[in-house]
């Protein structure tokens, strides 16, 4: 099983890139995360339809090939201005061509998201959903919303509270057990 996982930030000693190396210490034994890290998502460009057509972005075709590989996605965002960060609408524009029959259609996508504010960045996780529900992924109705991200993890990496934690775990699990069809 290899699981790919995607932070929605491009900060050093991200909160969010926290959460997804949390998630890879949760995972069975035979399993896999392969992270795209930070400078995958900086090598890619504005979103062009134009530049697509001429199939001229290697680091746009490293990534559809690195989603495509993936039995199961995870992505972790926080909340810039009440929504996901352009970074990481930028990189599902141009995960979800070409349209139908992109990457992520019909693959199992959970969401998670962690934020300093006392939500857990419930509105970026929200409009990341509605986006991966467009393009045709399978999301995971699990969620996970950790506020107060800077008391959040221990220094090992691991989630301090509890329930957070078993959240964690149950999601991990539930995206990389055999794969259920997508609801219509």
């Amino acid at each position: 099983m290899r699981l790919v996982g995607i932070s929605g930030s491009l900060r050093p000693g991200s909160y969010n890139t926290a959460l997804i190396r949390a998630a890879a210490g949760e995972l069975p034994r035979g399993a896999e995360l392969v992270e795209v890290g930070e400078l995958a998502l900086r090598l890619l460009p504005f979103y062009d339809e134009a530049l697509d057509a001429r199939n001229a972005v290697s680091a746009v075709a490293s990534l559809r090939r690195t989603l495509a590989e993936a039995d199961a996605v995870l992505i972790a965002t926080p909340e810039y201005n009440g929504s996901m960060p352009g970074v990481l609408k930028n990189f599902l524009d141009w995960a979800s061509r070409p349209f139908p029959g992109n990457s992520l259609l019909d693959k199992p996508v959970a969401v998670l998201g962690a934020s300093t504010g006392y939500f857990g960045a419930a509105w970026a996780q929200a409009d990341l959903r509605r986006v991966l529900k467009v393009m045709g992924a399978c999301v995971l109705e699990s969620e996970l919303r950790v506020p107060a991200a800077h008391t959040a993890f221990t220094e090992d990496g691991r989630l301090r509270d509890p329930a957070h934690a078993a959240a964690l775990r149950a999601i991990v699990r539930e995206l990389v057990a055999e794969p259920v069809p997508c609801a219509a």
